[in-house]
């Protein structure tokens, strides 16, 4: 599968995004709330860029086309399908998650669950494959490795978030099960996209024709201010 097609689809999921935001605005709807437009707005936003930073991250490395091919397929229907949901329920004026309450959000709910495992596995394999078939270039191979780390923290802080709310609405209280999983949202968002920043620095600064020492060194101090910046999230 050539890299224009899902370049193609993370173009359109932000464009969605940018739709929803547009709605969200023209309508001074809340930015909080199960229903509000900011869900459709921020994960077409953020599952757009992520499933082109992917693609074009996982280009540096040394995969089998086919193994490539196949991992870019199944994350980019993976992330079709959270956004497509999603963006679904909004419109119906319905939750999208923790919602059982009809046999189609019921639907919904499970379709969620299992494209977000998808993700995780999807993510889990790529950071063992970012350690065994790095990129050769050493600040890109540092960038890309703290990279996926750190994107495996956003996929974790969002699973949890999920266990917590399922627990919450499988007991009974399903507005709980909305106000405790966002105790977990800054860190999951704060985190989702240092596999972007961190490759696009070490590029840069190899275009610029810096020493691979300093490269490293550059990159290794964004890994740490980056690491410190999404820690104050769980303070806040």
């Amino acid at each position: 599968m050539s890299r224009r097609i899902p370049y193609a689809i993370a173009a359109v999921l932000v464009v969605s995004g940018l739709v929803h935001l547009t709605i969200l605005l023209a309508t001074h709807g809340s930015w909080s709330g199960p229903v509000s437009w900011r869900k459709p707005m921020t994960f077409g936003l953020s599952f757009g860029v992520t499933l082109a930073t992917i693609t074009w991250v996982i280009s540096f490395l040394r995969l089998g086309t086919r193994l490539r091919m196949w991992l870019v397929v199944v994350f980019s229907a993976a992330c079709v399908l959270e956004v497509a949901l999603i963006t679904v329920q909004a419109w119906r004026r319905t939750p999208s998650h923790f919602n059982f309450s009809s046999t189609f959000d019921t639907i919904v709910a499970r379709s969620l669950a299992v494209g977000g495992v998808t993700l995780i596995v999807g993510i889990a394999i790529l950071t063992v494959v970012a350690f065994r078939l790095p990129p050769e270039d050493p600040a890109l191979r540092l960038a890309v490795r703290a990279g996926f780390v750190i994107l495996d923290v956003a996929i974790v802080s969002g699973a949890v978030m999920l266990v917590i709310g399922l627990r919450r609405v499988l007991g009974g209280d399903q507005q709980g099960a909305y106000a405790t999983a966002d105790s977990l949202k800054l860190l999951h968002g704060a985190t989702m996209h240092a596999i972007l920043v961190l490759p696009v620095l070490a590029r840069v600064l190899d275009r610029a024709g810096w020493s691979d020492e300093r490269q490293v060194r550059a990159v290794r101090a964004a890994i740490v201010v980056y690491a410190a910046a999404a820690s104050t999230a769980l303070l806040v």
